[in-house]
């Protein structure tokens, strides 16, 4: 199917426009009537154009998961249901999703094979658990807790921001103030100084040199910077030893690692629990985890451990050989594996790393504030210092 860009009309008159797979125009037309809209003009769209007009949050998708599972508990059909969730969403984008999806639906296909057309909006652990949940007949089940896995993550993304915000703005603060302090201040005070003072102290003439080049090269201070973090971004996207030497480096930082690495045990911990308990064979759950882990080290960690288990070698035996994952994963790998219960084992391992990561975040956010004010008082009463130096020479000169 391929994928337009249209504008239409409803029956009041109001102009619409968006993106929505069909075959071909009439059945772009005959999709538009379905969604009471007229069509007036059509254009045919990239899918990667789609991807970003179809952006979908995380809330909407744990509303989604959630109505869907409450209208299917009682007793409402898959065509129904998603009817009613196309006529409340909000997002444009969203909702076009939820009518293309009933489009496949009422044309033979199940709703993870719909899911799997709009990779943009349902990933793939997203698409495998609704796959599951179909062939186990345990689908509101598995929106269940798709919707409580979401919900966590969304909780955790907020902590980290939050975390981020107070030590955001006091970094912009701090280069506004040094940049105020050297471009206009300094230069004004250092003509005043030589009048007054022959020969300036050391730590004056280094600062003034360096209000003379924050003047003459501001431009520079500023773009420099931006355009190396943006060159090192994009090399660091297109090269693979570049990516993973990034991954690598992140799990080691000093106390960001630590979390990172908590992060990424606990949403592989939860997600194989989930797609274990779902009926998916644990090679398929390792491969699908690969893509989820975020990070080339882990993902080729789990490559290894994938291949291990497929040559014969037990669970908890492959993942000790790759040495990435700590005592508590591979004991409760070995408990799980011994008694049966895997998916109970990883739960009490996502649990753990769920606290742990919520208190890591949490000591992280109380220590950042005060450490950006230090840091920033530090780097005025240095430049204060500089400045005035050269008056506490002149008032120790005068005689009374």
């Amino acid at each position: 199917m391929a994928l337009f860009a249209y504008r239409g009309v409803d029956a009041e008159g109001h102009i619409s426009s968006g993106n929505l797979d069909a075959a071909n125009a009439i059945d772009l037309e005959l999709r538009l009537k379905r969604l009471g809209l007229d069509l007036i003009t059509f254009d045919s769209v990239k899918r990667s154009t789609a991807a970003r007009t179809r952006r979908v949050s995380r809330t909407e998708l744990i509303t989604f998961c959630f109505h869907l599972s409450q209208l299917l508990q009682a007793g409402v059909n898959i065509i129904e249901a998603l009817t009613d969730l196309r006529d409340t969403v909000d997002n444009p984008g969203f909702r076009q999703v939820i009518a293309s999806l009933l489009e496949d639906i009422e044309g033979g296909l199940k709703l993870s094979e719909a899911m799997a057309n709009h990779g943009y909006c349902f990933d793939t652990v997203f698409v495998a658990l609704v796959r599951a949940g179909e062939q186990s007949g345990q689908l509101t089940e598995v929106l269940d807790e798709l919707s409580e896995n979401l919900k966590w993550q969304d909780e955790i993304a907020g902590q980290a921001q939050r975390a981020m915000v107070y030590p955001a703005i006091v970094f912009t603060v701090i280069i506004g103030v040094i940049f105020v302090l050297m471009i206009f201040l300094v230069p004004q005070l250092a003509a005043t100084f030589r009048t007054m003072v022959p020969k300036l102290p050391r730590e004056t003439e280094i600062m003034v040199a360096l209000s003379a080049f924050f003047v003459r090269w501001w431009y520079l201070l500023l773009g420099v910077p931006a355009v190396l973090v943006g060159g090192a971004w994009m090399f660091a996207r297109t090269n693979e030893r570049a990516q993973l030497l990034i991954d690598e480096l992140s799990l080691r930082l000093p106390v960001l690692g630590a979390i990172r690495q908590k992060i990424i045990l606990a949403r592989f911990s939860t997600f194989f629990a989930m797609l274990y308990r779902a009926g998916i064979s644990v090679l398929d759950c390792i491969r699908i985890c690969e893509k989820i882990v975020d990070n080339r080290v882990m993902e080729e960690g789990l490559q290894r451990v994938g291949r291990s288990i497929s040559e014969g070698q037990g669970i908890s035996q492959a993942f000790m050989a790759t040495k990435l994952f700590p005592p508590l994963v591979l004991r409760m790998l070995r408990v799980g594996e011994s008694t049966g219960g895997l998916d109970k084992a990883l739960l009490n391992v996502s649990y753990f790393y769920n606290r742990e990561v919520r208190e890591g975040i949490s000591r992280l956010q109380s220590l950042l504030g005060p450490a950006t004010t230090v840091i920033l008082g530090l780097l005025i009463v240095a430049i204060l210092y500089s400045i005035f130096l050269p008056i506490y020479d002149v008032i120790a000169k005068i005689k009374f």
